[in-house]
């Protein structure tokens, strides 16, 4: 196997080769039958495997027959002019063996038949899928003459070898291959867009996070341009024939207008749910983002892709045992949007009749998520004020928001003011320490109320979150009517967590699935990219609150 290509690798994601290959590669010898079929079908399913990060048929000026061709992969011109003269007036496709600028998937799902020579990759794919193949000269993965089971026999053996993990610098076996190949596949496709939708510029990027997002919107081709001018931005997309990605807060009716006109698709990207450590305002790059091409979780003005997810999605036996992981190692590491701690202890014995303990996180109040899900609600002291009306014998507790404390966005209010309504105003301490504590939690649209809900707490939200209107939560806010399907809370989890975000690995700086993001997390891997920011802007956000302080004496 030394200096073969491997039937399960890795996309070309830029940096890709700075990742250091672990030891000698062993050989994991023949798969049995019965995990022989489970293993093709789970291929089948992801769709992975051979150069399956290439452009699909159908965006390339290559006629296939609609009904089951045969596909010819010769050698050269001459080889695939007399194959075809040899199948007579049956439709064929003629491809060069050995091309990698095709997804072979998008060709043999469509296929009858494949002929091609033995140390053609797309043999081996080709007996994953079914089809039948025959072989034009002795290779890797089949010799003339070879039957259908001694084909599948080949195929199994180059896929039970390992894949290079760049995420733990260990090989992995084709099982635990293929869910990574899945996820970057999930990504790529995203990313990739339906024809005229790929993602090629972007604007409304801050420079800090530029590095990042160039990573999260990556497909094969061209890199995604990103710009400062709005003008140039749409000019680029229209030139190239495809979308546009840009920041929620910087899209405005004239841009969406534009964008109409030029006959541009804009793409929202926005921060994740497992975002950083450290605060945004800081001017910490993400590491989870989302890209939603229907709309935007934070807005239920509208449809996004997350609702489409949660309202219409698929949620297999294996998907929903993954997400219970997730969310099992994420409270375990006290993991929260820009934080991770371990939390101090089990949550604490209350005596039976004790007084019920509430939380109310604040929020920045000129924050989009409150502007567009808030229901009018647009004041921290507002939602303090109505979660006393309705839990008057309760103990409350005051969050106020970080990037708020930290001086750098609105939404301050004083702490006299608060102690109005709430028994005590909570600082310290990370978001888990204090979901372990309490009973519920009171929300507008704060991501807190869906960190309440991994850990078991009871969920009021005032407000309409992303979170609301599926049955796992109180709801005072209006609703729409197209979140009407009631989800398990590893359901809710399984679209939130792991099917509407992307992720990038801190170390590698590769496109990662949410476990590798929460191990590094965990294990306190994450390195600052930005590290020489962090001071100056904790400087200017004291000076601010200073600021704020006087100007409200």
């Amino acid at each position: 196997m030394s200096g073969e290509k491997g039937l399960l690798r890795a996309p070309p994601f830029p940096g890709l080769h700075d990742v250091a290959a672990p030891p000698e590669m062993p050989d994991q010898g023949a798969l049995a039958l019965g995990e022989r079929a489970a293993l093709f079908a789970a291929m089948r399913e992801a769709r992975v495997g051979g150069a399956f990060w290439a452009e699909p048929i159908d965006r390339h000026a290559l006629a296939i027959h609609a009904l089951a061709p045969t596909v010819l992969r010769g050698q050269s011109d001459a080889e695939l002019a007399a194959l075809q003269t040899r199948c007579g007036n049956e439709a064929v496709l003629a491809l060069g063996a050995g091309d990698d600028g095709i997804d072979p998937w998008s060709v043999l799902t469509k296929a009858r038949r494949l002929i091609a020579h033995g140390a053609d990759e797309w043999i081996a794919l080709a007996c994953v899928i079914g089809l039948p193949v025959e072989v034009l000269s002795p290779g890797r993965f089949g010799e003339p003459g070879d039957s259908a089971k001694v084909l599948a026999e080949r195929a199994a053996y180059a896929l039970s070898q390992p894949m290079h993990d760049p995420f733990s610098r260990r090989w992995i076996g084709p099982w635990e291959a293929i869910a990574v190949l899945a996820e970057w596949r999930r990504v790529i496709d995203a990313n990739r867009g339906s024809p005229g939708e790929r993602i090629v510029a972007a604007c409304g990027i801050s420079w800090w996070k530029r590095a990042e997002i160039r990573q999260f919107l990556w497909s094969p081709g061209k890199p995604v341009r990103i710009f400062a001018s709005i003008r140039r931005a749409l000019a680029a997309a229209r030139a190239e024939g495809g979308a546009l990605a840009v920041w929620p807060s910087r899209i405005s009716p004239n841009l969406i207008t534009k964008a109409k006109r030029a006959g541009v698709a804009l793409v929202r990207v926005e921060d994740g749910f497992v975002r950083s450590v450290g605060l945004g305002s800081n001017l910490v790059p993400p590491l989870s983002v989302i890209v939603d091409r229907r709309g935007i979780h934070f807005d239920p003005q509208q449809p996004s892709d997350l609702e489409h997810i949660l309202g219409h999605g698929n949620f297999p036996p294996a998907l929903l045992d993954r997400a219970a992981r997730l969310r099992t190692a994420i409270i375990a590491a006290g993991i929260s949007k820009y934080a991770s701690a371990p939390p101090h202890g089990a949550r604490r014995n209350r005596s039976a009749g004790a007084r019920r303990m509430v939380l109310v996180p604040g929020q920045v109040e000129d924050d989009m998520s409150v502007i567009a899900g808030g229901g009018g609600i647009a004041s921290n002291l507002e939602l303090l004020r109505r979660t006393r009306a309705i839990e008057p014998e309760a103990e409350i507790w005051w969050r106020p928001h970080p990037d708020v404390d930290a001086g750098h966005r609105n939404g301050a209010i004083a702490d006299a003011a608060a102690l109005e309504h709430a028994d005590r105003i909570v600082r310290r301490g990370s978001m888990a320490d204090l979901l372990d504590a309490v009973d519920g939690v009171h929300v507008l649209t704060s991501l807190a109320g869906f960190e309440a809900l991994l850990r078991g707490r009871d969920v009021t939200c005032h407000g309409t979150p992303f979170y609301a209107g599926w049955g796992l939560t109180r709801d005072l806010g209006a609703v729409p009517a197209r979140r009407g399907r009631p989800l398990t809370l590893d359901q809710l989890v399984a679209g939130v967590l792991l099917l509407y975000p992307r992720y990038l690995d801190p170390v590698t700086a590769l496109s990662c699935p949410p476990e590798v993001l929460v191990q590094r997390m965990a294990a306190g891997e994450m390195p600052n990219r930005l590290g020489w920011v962090g001071p100056v802007r904790r400087a200017q956000g004291r000076m601010m609150a200073l600021l704020r302080r006087k100007g409200r004496r």
